[in-house]
């Protein structure tokens, strides 16, 4: 087995526990990270980090329905919403000010967005806050043009933007404008990117098809990612109830900060 092979599989398998243990689909771990050490090939690794999203959520996904963890009445909703935002976003990735040597802008507007996503979780690191649990009655209740508007429709744009799942964007909405706690706002997060996935994956590859990008060039990169983000998917699932977040938090921040310099810089 090659070097290269050995580092996506090492990748997808991290991705796969981050994704499934945050419910965020694992983009935000692999296209960095490919970036990092493959080089610079941000629609193409954003074409096979979306449809590996699909295989690192399904597991967690079927955990959490399982336990009944997602909320419906706030999935319904979102989901139709995040598929319009993340049509919208991978037409803005794929357009001229993005394209050619010019996707090294869209490289750092992920670092930017990795940033946000630091700034985030150190928020979260040193709150102790703890929101209260919440069920069915009370996600009915919830105005449907809230949960569409201000969650569903951010997910997908920032989701199709940069190629991420969008629970990086819909967990943290859910908690702070519809105040959902963290372990119901991952289950719902992980319901609401596969159906996203498909649909961003699937407009991703023929954007990038269409720019003269082989889609077996993504494709070869998802089939390496996939087997080890599956395993790591469904363990991150069953860990999200058991593990201690805090040294998760820190782990994911140290990366993020590194991650967002080195792309950044670039």
């Amino acid at each position: 087995m090659g070097s290269e092979q050995l580092l996506l599989l090492t990748i997808g398998l991290v991705a796969g526990v981050v994704g499934g243990l945050l419910g965020v689909g694992g983009s935000i771990i692999m296209i960095p990270a490919m970036t990092l050490l493959l080089g610079p090939r941000q629609h193409l690794y954003q074409g096979a980090a979306m449809m590996v999203n699909f295989f690192v959520v399904l597991p967690a996904f079927y955990h959490h329905r399982k336990i009944k963890a997602v909320l419906e009445p706030i999935v319904k909703p979102m989901v139709p919403f995040a598929a319009i935002g993340v049509v919208i976003g991978v037409w803005l990735s794929c357009g001229e000010w993005f394209r050619g040597d010019r996707q090294i802008y869209l490289t750092k507007v992920f670092g930017c967005f990795l940033v946000y996503e630091v700034g985030y979780n150190l928020y979260r690191l040193m709150s102790n806050r703890r929101l209260p649990e919440m069920d069915e009655a009370a996600a009915k209740a919830l105005p449907v043009w809230k949960v569409a508007l201000t969650v569903g429709l951010p997910t997908g744009l920032v989701g199709g933007l940069l190629g991420v799942g969008g629970g990086v964007v819909a967990v943290p909405l859910q908690q702070l404008i519809l105040r959902v706690p963290l372990n119901r706002a991952i289950a719902n997060s992980a319901a609401t990117i596969i159906p996203l996935s498909v649909i961003g994956a699937t407009f991703k590859n023929l954007e990038n098809a269409a720019a003269g990008m082989p889609f077996r060039s993504a494709l070869h990169l998802a089939l390496l990612l996939a087997p080890t983000a599956i395993l790591g998917g469904y363990l991150g699932a069953r860990l999200t109830h058991v593990v201690p977040r805090r040294a998760l938090r820190i782990a994911f921040i140290v990366f993020m900060s590194y991650a967002a310099v080195m792309l950044i810089r670039k």
